[in-house]
């Protein structure tokens, strides 16, 4: 299935179960890869130590591993929606060769600032609004107790907040020693 605004890029694996799932949100920018202004092409994108095993950590342990990003170059007309999908299914194909993978892609192309009129507006599903997360706990029926969203600003952590998900921030250094640390 193609994502779409505020939606996934897979097919809610957790949808129809009766049993609540858990996941850990991932921010990209910053915290997956080497924050590159306007990231749109695989070509320039540059893994975080230890993102790739962070994730693996997360798959192994039976967490959903949710991508949830903020992507207003599209909105500023620097990129369309298809570079998003691209660079995450590229992630994707990258992180298979660990055995690792991400399990949905969700990201707001969204900015009051846009130059892009159907892109140009305020909306629930731009971060630190919870509007990402809550979609994807309701199309995976997550159990947000059991959740985590791990982001490198303050308006990841607001989002947690507001999803009423707990915050793990990351300031540099291994990831998988941060994500270790607080997912058991």
């Amino acid at each position: 299935m193609q994502a779409q605004p505020g939606s996934s890029a897979a097919s809610p694996a957790g949808a129809g179960r009766r049993r609540r799932a858990k996941a850990v949100f991932f921010d990209r920018d910053g915290t997956l890869n080497v924050d590159i202004h306007y990231l749109h092409r695989p070509e320039d994108f540059q893994w975080i130590p230890g993102a790739q095993e962070a994730i693996k950590y997360v798959n192994d342990r039976g967490y959903l591993a949710i991508l949830v990003t903020n992507q207003s170059g599209v909105a500023r007309g620097y990129y369309p929606e298809s570079d998003v999908v691209r660079v995450y299914d590229w992630m994707n194909a990258e992180l298979q060769r660990s055995g690792a993978h991400l399990d949905a892609l969700y990201y707001c192309p969204h900015h009051p600032d846009g130059s892009v009129p159907r892109y140009t507006k305020t909306c629930v599903c731009r971060k630190p609004s919870p509007g990402l997360v809550d979609r994807a706990c309701e199309e995976f029926a997550i159990d947000k107790a059991s959740s985590y969203f791990v982001g490198d600003t303050e308006s990841d952590m607001a989002c947690a907040r507001n999803a009423g998900i707990r915050g793990v921030r990351y300031e540099g250094g291994s990831l998988l020693a941060l994500v270790r640390a607080a997912v058991k």
